[in-house]
């Protein structure tokens, strides 16, 4: 992000306060932040991350999001996630797709 581009709110652990304003240059400044260079796999998780919220008004659970992959990746879907996000569904894919830190979930 530029100088000039000021940041939405975020919380003190760095996850928007309100998802809506998330966009794409954010991502990339997120996963900036997390040593991530979005590839198309990436961005694939993170539209469907961003559609499942616009329909369900929550984030997607890991599972949902492993579901998705496992339809062009097949049984490696699950190993793909950890790879893209190393740290984390919670930590970076959350994050990076402007989801509001999901209190429930474990950091994984």
């Amino acid at each position: 992000m530029d100088a000039f581009t000021k940041l939405p709110v975020i919380d003190d652990e760095g996850y928007l306060v309100d998802p809506m304003d998330w966009n794409e240059e954010l991502a990339e400044e997120f996963a900036h932040q997390e040593n991530i260079e979005l590839t198309e796999n990436h961005w694939d998780v993170i539209r469907f991350m961003r559609a499942y919220y616009e329909e369900h008004q929550v984030a997607p659970d890991a599972r949902f999001a492993i579901k998705h992959l496992a339809k062009r990746l097949g049984t490696t879907a699950r190993n793909k996630l950890f790879e893209l996000f190393p740290y984390g569904y919670v930590k970076q894919a959350c994050r990076i797709a402007g989801m509001k830190r999901p209190r429930g979930w474990s950091t994984g």
